[in-house]
């Protein structure tokens, strides 16, 4: 790979990062956002899952508007809006401004969520797309780590340290912002818009220091909302759809959203249970790197199989403790640290690179912002139930659902994901369509 694509891909990728920070950082402020804004369990679920709300119409604006104006005018649109989100939300003294600045941030992670992996598929060759696609999914754990470190190390500031812990998050913001101007437009969505000297020349400048492969597009056609209604893109499009439901239905955000809440359950102090999510965070990441290094090796739907499997093994040993009183122990932590390395190797990275692949050119980021807007809604309803579960039903019973919900997972991709190692965009087309 050249030097420029790997810049290139890892400032478009940025966006993960602040995907990943703004979707986190709320799980170290929950503690403290209940109080001062006086929420019960279903307030503080309805407050955590306005982001989510904000995420469904960011990803069903980002697709047409990717399709109408590209990859990267949008990403810099987005880039503001985190920055709007941060120190909006940083500021708020009223329930309802908090939201409100909540949901813009919202819609930036809902279109950074669509616009960056596209973008990074669509400047990739066959042999290197699944490392750079899975990048997005490695800055996105990270900016998850980077939400735990801020959180811990802001949680002692004697007055409003919720504050602080939302509002620092425009310090990447800018930094991405700022790093956009230097990316070039994608060169596929350049060559189905007929310009293809200019696309060709962005293309050899990415790839100049290594041989790459030809630039090409199976259909050049604009998009016609019409094609969607038939059933060979359909069928895909439903397949993508369905995974990304089931990439949340996991269960991964009752971590990554409520792990204070969950150790606290188990009998955890407050200190100890932001000092584990930092570890969360860091097997989070390291497991991403594992998943990087294996995507276009071992195969995406392998890493899908064996990793739904384990998640499931650990959510049950979760259930099982919780239900038999066992739950206040090292065993506890282990078997989370378990379901998030599983994740992280399969559901995690590999779901991005999937619905990267699976759609043509044509329809790609329509189809993906369909694809990831039915991932927020499962982010919506996990997150809306989850404080109200874990508190009527208990932590056995709830990991006892999502452990079956893996089930599900295992089986759905065993049926109907195809596999698609070392293929180029345009192999699968032809093979699937």
């Amino acid at each position: 790979m050249s030097k420029y694509l790997v810049r290139v891909s890892f400032v478009v990728a940025l966006g993960g990062l602040l995907f990943g920070f703004d979707t986190a950082v709320i799980s170290g402020a929950n503690p403290f956002i209940q109080p001062y804004f006086e929420m019960d369990d279903w307030t503080l679920g309805w407050t955590v899952s306005s982001v989510i709300l904000g995420c469904i119409v960011g990803v069903v604006i980002a697709g047409p508007v990717g399709d109408l104006y590209g990859r990267k005018r949008p990403l810099i649109l987005v880039a503001i809006l985190f920055i709007i989100s941060a120190l909006g939300s940083a500021l708020a003294t009223q329930l309802f401004s908090f939201i409100g600045y909540r949901l813009i941030g919202g819609l930036a992670v809902g279109a950074a969520s669509m616009l960056s992996p596209v973008y990074i598929s669509e400047v990739s060759t066959n042999a290197h797309r699944g490392k750079l696609v899975s990048l997005n999914q490695l800055t996105i754990v990270i900016g998850i780590l980077l939400a735990f470190f801020s959180n811990y190390f802001l949680v002692d500031i004697p007055e409003d340290n919720w504050r602080w812990m939302f509002g620092v998050e425009a310090i990447p913001a800018s930094l991405f912002l700022v790093s956009l101007f230097y990316v070039p437009e994608s060169p596929r969505w350049l060559l189905l818009r007929g310009e293809q000297k200019e696309a060709n020349k962005i293309w050899k400048k990415l790839h100049a220091e290594s041989e790459g492969e030809k630039l090409t597009v199976i259909n050049e056609s604009k998009l016609n909302f019409k094609i969607l209604k038939e059933w060979k893109y359909l069928k895909w499009i439903l397949v993508g759809v369905v995974l990304a439901f089931l990439q949340q239905m996991t269960g991964i955000n009752i971590i990554m959203y409520y792990a204070p809440n969950i150790f606290s359950t188990a009998g955890f102090s407050t200190d100890n249970a932001l000092l584990q999510t930092i570890v969360v965070g860091v097997v989070n990441t390291l497991f991403t790197l594992v998943a990087m290094r294996f995507v276009d090796s071992f195969g995406r739907k392998n890493l899908l199989l064996v990793g739904t499997v384990l998640m499931f093994l650990f959510l049950s040993l979760m259930s099982y403790l919780f239900l038999s009183g066992q739950q206040q122990s090292m065993i506890t932590l282990i078997a989370i640290l378990g379901f998030i390395a599983s994740f992280a190797c399969s559901m995690g990275p590999v779901l991005w690179v999937v619905i990267s692949e699976i759609f043509p050119g044509e329809i790609r980021a329509m189809a993906s912002s369909l694809a990831i807007m039915s991932l927020w809604i499962g982010a919506f309803f996990v997150s809306l139930t989850f404080p109200s579960m874990l508190s009527g039903w208990g932590g056995g019973y709830s990991f006892l659902f999502y452990a079956c919900c893996n089930l599900i997972s295992f089986f759905f991709v065993w049926k109907f994901i195809p596999k698609t190692k070392g293929k180029s965009l345009e192999e699968i087309t032809e093979l699937l369509y």
